[in-house]
């Protein structure tokens, strides 16, 4: 439920709004903007009733959402949610690139990497050092030593980064490291992973499971938004399909459905969702022209040696090309490609 409160209305009956909510057990998240303060009443839905809180002073209205999912609903948040990330934005009119490899696999071959991401524009540096893999004989990942890589090499070129947290026991780990947690498809529905990082002070980048849909994957970014971590990224990174012509079958869609119905920023994966590189940069100039916020693309020095993940992974100048064909497709679309010397 929302209740809006008069553009008028000082804080005391905003407060009082609140403490109402929280006598009745329920939990009340607050959003102040330029003109008025929206409150939204989470919990039981057997107790919000309208009538308990339109007679309070200083309420202008009280609306239900019908929506399951609540605080990641544009009914509670009617404008698009701008994450700062380092010295960038995500959402908006910005639009964000994340690149780098699948793994990381030495500090040379990440060193390496990373510097193509920065110099051609790229804002945030990706990199495994855990990989949920589906054979437990493939590489694993370097672990705490990537971690370290990842985080040495991210402040050396000076770009925020993101890796992949796979457990519980690992999220004080990886905060200590990276600036982004990512939530990979496999995890998406690890609620127990998904408390855990709503609890921590670190934006969360969660992708979309190949069978969920995007209400799921809503439900998802809700259990991270409860806790009170507002600081959530979406990504759409293809669902199972019956063509094999493509790993997944990338779901722009989704994307168009997510803008419509949440206020949070969505990204889109085509390195995942198609699986083959010279699939990836189409896919990645059709994100951004259909409304996407940004990409996530796997880029390595040398693809074919690559120990994961080798044939989607962009070859070093064929991420310069993309980086270079976004541009003009941001333009068109009235967006803003960030670079590194981007003033945001």
């Amino acid at each position: 439920m929302i209740i809006v409160m008069q553009s008028e209305a000082p804080q005391e009956k905003a407060d009082a709004v609140v403490r109402r909510i929280e006598d009745m057990g329920l939990r009340a998240h607050v959003s102040t903007g330029e003109f008025r303060t929206i409150i939204g009443a989470i919990g039981d839905e057997t107790l919000l009733k309208p009538e308990y809180f339109a007679g309070l002073a200083g309420v202008e209205s009280v609306m239900p959402i019908m929506k399951p999912y609540k605080l990641a609903s544009r009914d509670f948040h009617r404008e698009g949610t701008i994450l700062e990330v380092g010295p960038f934005r995500v959402g908006g009119e910005w639009i964000s690139v994340i690149g780098g490899p699948c793994s990381i696999e030495s500090e040379a071959q990440f060193r390496t990497a990373a510097r193509v991401v920065r110099d051609a524009g790229g804002t945030m540096l990706r990199g495994g050092a855990f990989k949920p893999r589906s054979s437990p004989y493939s590489f694993q990942g370097m672990g705490e030593d990537g971690l370290k890589i990842l985080r040495d090499v991210g402040g050396e070129v000076g770009l925020p980064t993101v890796t992949e947290v796979l457990d519980v026991r690992e999220v004080d780990l990886v905060a200590r490291y990276a600036d982004v947690f990512q939530i990979g498809a496999r995890n998406m529905q690890n609620f127990r992973l998904l408390t855990e990082v709503g609890q921590a002070d670190k934006p969360v980048f969660l992708k979309r499971n190949p069978a969920a849909t995007v209400e799921e994957l809503l439900m998802s970014a809700e259990y991270v938004l409860s806790e009170g971590n507002d600081r959530v990224m979406l990504c759409e990174r293809g669902v199972r399909g019956f063509d094999k012509s493509t790993r997944y079958m990338l779901d722009l869609a989704a994307v168009a459905v997510i803008r419509r119905d949440s206020h949070l920023p969505v990204l889109v994966d085509p390195s995942h969702a198609t699986g083959r590189r010279e699939l990836v940069v189409p896919m990645a100039l059709a994100a951004v022209a259909g409304g996407a916020h940004g990409v996530m693309v796997e880029m390595h020095p040398d693809p074919e040696k690559a120990l994961s993940d080798g044939p989607q992974q962009l070859a070093p100048e064929a991420f310069r090309r993309m980086m270079a064909e976004l541009a003009p497709i941001a333009d068109a679309v009235g967006r803003t490609l960030q670079r590194v010397d981007t003033e945001a």
